[in-house]
């Protein structure tokens, strides 16, 4: 009799125990998070518009960075050209139930630009979504120069297609070209700075992508050039609403959260905890149903 009343009060308080972690406050253990508005340079806290303080960049990065605006609306009514040079307008990629990679670049940029579409394709090549299917991708080029170069965009599809190297791709990638003025609604709206440096003939920009929902809206910004598969797919788990991806990989991403001043996934130890607790609540039920079902049979095998 001891000793059932020993067990009861032990499942007792792993249920107990177990129940207090589920409704712990997930506050208690959040970490905090800032929010700069460049992820190029070291996290510091200064207002540059103070008179005589100096951040210390030269003059030509100082309106260059990311200024985040999740849940902003782009324009849909934004007009640009695509790699065939047929007229289109941004809207006509959205509203298909399909998150989009957005990619603000400029097509013949030296350097960084191209960095940071090898970085998005070598990591789309890493996730088991399509590009086509469970998603698009846009890559819009910030020169307005290039609207008036036949074939740039086309060549970089052609080559980006051949890298990343899935059929049915090509209805999924996509490189737009357009006028100043229809270039600064979506520069505005996403919140990217850049200058032109004329000395170079080049601009100076952050690396970044950012992840648009099927209405259009911001949604995630991922900083860089180089980007996990796993942010780049939780991002579009998240910005379909939960529409694509299985069970398994929509569980994985409520153990992860999104921090917006690293653009990246952590996992979440609260969360963990929890379904630590469930799991373990589970177990003790199973178990003692299991105990009891046996009993009764020996029981019945008794008389």
């Amino acid at each position: 009799m001891k000793k059932s009343s020993d067990i009861s009060a032990v499942l007792k308080l792993i249920l107990l125990v177990g129940l207090g972690i589920f409704l712990l406050p997930e506050k208690i253990l959040a970490q905090k998070s800032e929010h700069y508005n460049s992820p190029l340079y070291a996290p510091k806290t200064y207002d540059p518009n103070q008179v005589g303080v100096s951040s210390g960049l030269p003059k030509q990065l100082q309106k260059v960075g990311i200024e985040q605006k999740l849940g902003e609306q782009l324009p849909l009514d934004a007009e640009f050209k695509d790699e065939d040079g047929k007229a289109v307008k941004l809207g006509d990629y959205f509203n298909q139930k399909k998150p989009v990679i957005l990619a603000l670049v400029y097509y013949e940029c030296p350097m960084l630009c191209n960095e940071v579409l090898n970085g998005l394709t070598g990591s789309l090549k890493g996730i088991s979504f399509d590009a086509g299917r469970e998603f698009d991708v846009i890559a819009i080029s910030f020169d307005a120069r290039e609207n008036d170069k036949p074939g740039l965009a086309k060549n970089k599809k052609e080559s980006y297609l051949r890298r990343y190297g899935r059929p049915g791709a090509e209805n999924g990638w996509h490189f737009l070209t357009g006028t100043q003025e229809q270039i600064d609604k979506v520069t505005q709206a996403v919140g990217f700075g850049l200058e032109f440096d004329e000395k170079t003939n080049q601009f100076a920009h952050a690396g970044g992508i950012e992840i648009v929902t099927p209405e259009g809206k911001l949604s995630r910004y991922l900083y860089g050039i180089d980007y996990s598969p796993k942010d780049i797919k939780f991002s579009l788990i998240d910005s379909a609403e939960s529409k694509i991806g299985n069970p398994v990989e929509q569980l994985f991403l409520y153990c992860f959260h999104y921090d917006p001043a690293s653009g990246k996934y952590g996992l979440a130890i609260l969360r963990v905890m929890r379904l630590a607790a469930v799991a373990t609540v589970i177990g003790i039920i199973t178990m003692l149903l299991f105990f009891w079902r046996s009993n009764k049979r020996k029981a019945v095998n008794l008389k």
